[in-house]
């Protein structure tokens, strides 16, 4: 079959290859794949510059859905024919302290999929049965391929922050992850707003749509005087960083009031530059989120089903495989909301 392979560590070094066609292990499923998202952790992977470990030659893609069409030995519960998402936390020790706790997006010996085993750009991919979930009836699939992202927001929204109906949120990067984290925010009752630059305009203009109270273009308008605006003069009491940007950190902890909660959700790929010193002037408890764990999935597909939370709105483009040079650089380009990729068409 053919699938995207990152065939060796440095920039680049990824192309369409041909690759046996796997089969289901004990305790696996085989998946056939209806599409497939790009993720910002894809470009990371394409330029060589994420810290989560990455073992080449490796299919890449992790945000998928699709039908069981292979079920190994061992695995109960599950049929051909059924429409799932699949966890990317492909194997855990389970020992350590973050996997007793049920964090295991943490252990220290987590392989993910796409990164350590094949992955999702492909037209077939194995998982583990026990990372599978069963799609609701009313989700499409391709729809479905938003979840895994979805649930890594629902990770920093549910477990790691704390937000009450009516609290002020400002969500920093208006990407298929901010929309997607001021849809969950709006699930709590926050009242969002949502900041980006000039190149987010349609992205902005997609925010409002999807409950934002306001939307702010930072280099045409200053932040502050927006935040002061919204607020009141009383700052925000959260903020969601989804940009990956230090200059949006430091924007984002100017705007917090005293005792304000910033999660940061979105990666860099580097080191950046942030001034520190506002988390202990102001007392702001500050924290990151990686990735997501069992609960987040559940949360997040109950989210879609109820309409709280709309992945269709989030999907600009569908392409083939064949076509992944172009629309990664689009993605990069920041062209676009969420790009899918299908794996048939090569």
């Amino acid at each position: 079959m053919k699938a995207l392979v990152k065939f060796a560590a440095g920039n680049g070094n990824m192309e369409i290859r041909d690759v046996p066609e796997p089969s289901a292990g004990p305790g696996q499923v085989k998946i056939s794949v209806e599409k497939t998202g790009i993720c910002g952790s894809d470009l990371h992977i394409f330029h060589s510059d994420i810290a989560i470990p990455v073992r080449p030659p490796v299919v890449t893609g992790h945000e998928f859905a699709g039908t069981i069409c292979g079920i190994g030995e061992g695995v109960s519960g599950w049929s051909i024919g059924d429409r799932v998402v699949s966890e990317t936390a492909f194997s855990f020790c389970g020992a350590c302290p973050a996997c007793r706790e049920g964090y295991y997006n943490l252990c220290p010996e987590r392989r993910t999929l796409g990164y350590w085993y094949d992955g999702a750009f492909a037209p077939f991919v194995v998982v583990p049965a026990a990372r599978l979930h069963r799609l609701p009836a009313g989700i499409t699939l391709e729809d479905a391929a938003l979840t895994e992202p979805l649930a890594c927001i629902a990770h920093a929204l549910f477990d790691l922050t704390t937000i009450a109906p009516a609290d002020l949120v400002l969500v920093s990067g208006p990407g298929s992850v901010g929309l997607g984290a001021l849809q969950m925010a709006r699930a709590h009752g926050a009242r969002v707003l949502v900041a980006g630059t000039r190149q987010d305009a349609p992205r902005l203009k997609a925010a409002l749509g999807l409950g934002a109270e306001r939307t702010v273009t930072v280099d045409e308008e200053p932040l502050a005087e927006a935040v002061r605006e919204f607020s009141g003069g009383a700052g925000m009491d959260i903020v969601l960083e989804c940009s990956g940007s230090g200059a949006a950190v430091d924007a984002g902890l100017q705007a917090l009031r005293r005792r304000g909660q910033f999660t940061q959700i979105g990666l860099f790929g580097k080191a950046v530059s942030v001034n520190l010193e506002l988390v202990c002037y102001r007392e702001i408890r500050y924290t990151g989120s990686l990735g997501s764990r069992h609960s987040s999935w559940e949360k997040t597909l109950a989210l879609m089903e109820s309409g709280a939370v709309r992945a269709r709105p989030l999907i600009s483009d569908i392409m083939p495989l064949g076509n992944w040079a172009a629309a990664f650089e689009k993605f990069e380009k920041k062209e676009g909301l969420k790009l899918l990729l299908d794996p048939r068409a090569v």
